[in-house]
């Protein structure tokens, strides 16, 4: 499934907040870790902000807060204000055994991952960035004692 810009910068966003809920992070920080747009990426946070799953903080020490609940908020979620996650209708194209038969194959894989996304929360997410950041860790802190590349047997 490939997200729209705004989908992922929303993702990135939320993720970044609920990592760290007491904190305000101004939306520069973010936009500067993700290398994007300062306004653009402020047009999704106020999206984000006005569907009340952050809260806009003004003034010195402003910026940005979560205020959902990452253990209820799933992917899903977020991506349904960003893209348009309705099944695709059939067109006349489909009307061969063939074409029918894609489509119908089409409609289950599309299926599958807006259930998958529906399932996966935020808490979860941190979750598996954690671990991603625990095994990334140990291999770059290697490389940089040593001028051997570090290789990681996948389990």
């Amino acid at each position: 499934m490939k997200l729209q810009q705004n989908t992922r910068l929303a993702l990135f966003s939320l993720l970044e907040f609920a990592a760290h809920p007491e904190r305000q992070i101004p939306a520069a920080e973010i936009a500067q870790k993700y290398d994007v747009s300062s306004h653009h990426l402020a047009k999704v946070l106020a999206e984000l902000s006005r569907v009340g799953m952050v809260q806009s903080v003004r003034g010195v020490g402003g910026g940005y807060r979560f205020i959902g609940n990452a253990r209820r908020l799933t992917l899903m979620d977020v991506i349904s204000r960003f893209e348009d996650v309705l099944p695709v209708e059939t067109s006349q194209r489909e009307a061969t055994p063939v074409g029918q038969a894609l489509a119908s194959v089409l409609s289950e894989i599309d299926e599958i991952a807006r259930a998958s996304m529906s399932s996966i929360t935020l808490a979860t997410m941190l979750r598996i960035i954690e671990r991603q950041q625990a095994v990334n860790e140990p291999a770059a802190s290697a490389n940089a004692n040593s001028k051997r590349p570090v290789v990681i047997a996948r389990p």
